[in-house]
């Protein structure tokens, strides 16, 4: 299998202490394309600093939900700066996050909006985040999309199928975690059997949420490996097809990526 993890945190703890080895694992998986995102701003350097060094990964700029008090500095002038670097390929993760509210939610609303501008502007692909916030999510990704068109992703989906359906017919692409494998994740795998494999990408979240059987685990990028011949067997496809349909959704939606 060729494979794009098409979202994970190796300058996160649990990775960023053998990053050289948990690349070379990725790769042995079969692993050629990563996505490195940021969270926070002060992340960024670093984030930037394993794209400039590793041709196979590349880099969001971006502020999480959970950050959003923290950074009311970063506006949409702040990410059309740094997303000029020729390794930055998307912006994000943001999106609003109500199950935890550890920022104020009107915060999170004006920095999402702030990262969708940012999109519109750079022609760069929004990275969303969204945890029991679909309505408040969907409401503004039709607004702003009102503004002018951009690009994105909803990652780590765990959302519901109606919510999936909205973000299809939005332009959205839809991406699996590892939370997939997971025996409680019912309402997710009916959802991820049925979606259009022309808009599916797979991620790890790593160092978070390991699949089966590395579960109890730090996540790696090697572990999409496992992601994807799960999925496969759940949508009764190839797991070599769906490896490479996966990979150039990638490819296409990060086109910054083929430069």
């Amino acid at each position: 299998m060729r494979l794009a993890d098409s979202h994970c945190h190796l300058n996160y703890k649990g990775l960023a202490e053998d990053q050289p080895a948990v690349l070379a694992r990725a790769r042995e998986s079969g692993v050629v394309a990563m996505l490195n995102i940021a969270t926070r701003e002060r992340e960024w350097d670093d984030v930037l600093a394993t794209a400039e060094t590793q041709p196979d990964v590349w880099a969001t700029v971006g502020i999480h939900p959970h950050e959003a008090d923290e950074h009311p500095h970063i506006d949409t002038a702040k990410l059309v700066e740094r997303a000029a670097h020729p390794r930055v390929v998307g912006i994000g993760e943001s999106g609003l996050d109500y199950y935890y509210d550890h920022s104020d939610r009107a915060r999170q609303q004006a920095s999402f909006r702030a990262h969708l501008a940012a999109c519109r502007e750079t022609g760069l692909p929004i990275v969303v985040h969204t945890r029991d916030a679909e309505e408040d999510t969907l409401a503004i990704l039709k607004d702003e999309l009102g503004k002018g068109a951009y690009p994105g992703v909803i990652h780590c989906f765990t959302a519901s199928g109606a919510f999936a359906d909205a973000a299809l017919d939005m332009g959205f692409y839809i991406s699996i975690s590892g939370i997939v494998t997971f025996k409680n994740a019912r309402d997710l795998q009916e959802t991820a059997a049925r979606l259009p494999i022309e808009r599916l990408l797979i991620e790890t979240d790593a160092p978070f949420l390991a699949p089966v059987p590395h579960r109890g685990k730090p996540g790696e990028p090697a572990y999409v490996a496992d992601t994807c011949r799960f999925l496969a067997k759940l949508r009764d496809e190839d797991a070599d097809m769906l490896a490479d349909r996966t990979r150039e959704n990638f490819h296409t939606l990060f086109a910054k990526t083929r430069a």
